[in-house]
């Protein structure tokens, strides 16, 4: 991330604060889901990257250093809240049948036109109303930051989304930011318990195993692994 990049991150990522109901007191009730607020960051960010707080233009360090230790070729892969699209590619770049989604339509134009040639499917879609064919349909399911950028309030009911989305023997892959105790912060984003990475074992999964990560320049996260039995 180049010093200019990094300054109109920090730029936008005030402007955005300061337009998030969440971000005042009783301004939840207007957008509980955060929709608006999604929508308003791509609206806002015109054609510029780094105005978007979560694109870093590359795949996450912690799915490009588990996917380099797990063949995942063939397989079905969802990526949960897609964004401009690298973790997508990086999902399809080895071999997997991915699929990656978003709610924000302008964000899904946008990965498609960063990668036009792409073996991907891009839709827009809402993970707490997502077309019914996907129930059980994928053998990995990947979400990274999406949870936490939800109050916890709609954590059970985005974990539940999230578990129907997973294949027999199937697996879901979740990076997140890691708190180190239970207690709520100010948020949002609101960094991960391990008591809410636990709970994430619902709807037929179960916790295959959970790390505690600092990546280079990164705060603490989790990357954690469940699965649905065969």
């Amino acid at each position: 991330m180049t010093q200019d990049f990094a300054g109109r991150r920090a730029a936008a990522r005030k402007r955005l604060d300061a337009i998030d109901p969440h971000k005042r007191q009783g301004g939840a009730e207007a957008d509980p889901f955060r929709r608006h607020w999604f929508e308003d960051v791509y609206n806002l960010a015109g054609e510029d990257a780094a105005c978007v707080p979560w694109a870093n233009l590359e795949p996450h360090p912690l799915l490009a250093d588990w996917l380099a230790q797990h063949d995942i070729a063939s397989r079905r892969a969802l990526d949960v809240g897609c964004g401009l699209g690298d973790n997508a590619e990086a999902l399809a770049a080895r071999g997997a049948a991915t699929t990656a989604f978003d709610l924000s339509p302008k964000a899904i134009d946008w990965a498609k036109k960063r990668f036009p040639a792409s073996s991907a499917t891009y839709l827009a879609a809402d993970l707490f109303a997502a077309p019914a064919q996907w129930r059980q349909h994928f053998d990995l399911v990947h979400e990274c930051y999406t949870l936490q950028a939800l109050p916890a309030s709609l954590l059970p009911q985005a974990a539940a989304a999230l578990a129907s989305f997973v294949a027999p023997d199937g697996r879901l892959l979740v990076i997140a930011r890691a708190r180190p105790n239970a207690a709520a912060p100010a948020g949002p984003p609101w960094p991960l318990s391990r008591e809410n990475i636990e709970a994430l074992a619902t709807g037929g999964l179960t916790l295959v195993s959970v790390e505690e990560i600092e990546p280079a320049g990164e705060p603490l996260h989790w990357r954690a692994l469940y699965r649905r039995a065969a």
